[in-house]
């Protein structure tokens, strides 16, 4: 675990002056980031560092998790809690059973949902510029829930596939 102070203060001043999706983005950063430094803790043999990398992705996306609006969100807000649920199950199995494709899916289920979340943020700086625009996603920017073997879940009916705006 490294001293990364300076950039712990940077991310923070950064995220004060985010919008709302932008503090979004902020923590899909530090998820990924999370899982990069387990998976160089992994490849290295460090298992303290690895577990404790996990479970701070996992402190993450339960914060990500509390913060839906179920009222509000509709089925949206029960996708990205359903992915959430799916996900920590699968961070809890490479904690458990580590090995490096583990740690490959997160990353690219995360980046999607990450490159989600940035062009919501996009679109809502270009369009404050002529009209106020929601500071949420879409229905076309709910999450496709990873299926997991052995998961009675697996005939669930969200879409499967790519991120469409």
């Amino acid at each position: 675990m490294m001293n990364n102070q300076p950039a712990s203060a940077y991310q923070q001043d950064s995220a004060r002056g985010a919008s709302p999706v932008g503090r979004i983005v902020c923590l899909y950063d530090t998820i990924l980031r999370d899982f990069r430094r387990a998976q160089v803790a992994f490849e290295a043999g460090n298992i303290e560092t690895r577990v404790f990398e996990l479970n701070h992705a996992l402190t993450v996306i339960a914060h990500l998790q509390s913060a839906l609006d179920r009222q509000r969100g509709g089925e949206a807000a029960e996708r990205f809690d359903r992915f959430y649920e799916v996900t920590r199950a699968m961070i809890l199995g490479a904690n458990i059973r580590p090995a490096a494709e583990s740690f490959r899916n997160l990353v690219n289920l995360y980046s999607s949902l990450r490159q989600a979340w940035q062009e919501v943020e996009q679109k809502s700086t270009a369009g404050s510029q002529e009209s106020p625009a929601p500071a949420t996603p879409t229905a076309a920017y709910t999450p496709t829930v990873p299926r997991m073997a052995n998961s009675p879940d697996n005939a669930m009916d969200a879409p499967r596939g790519k991120w469409s705006a």
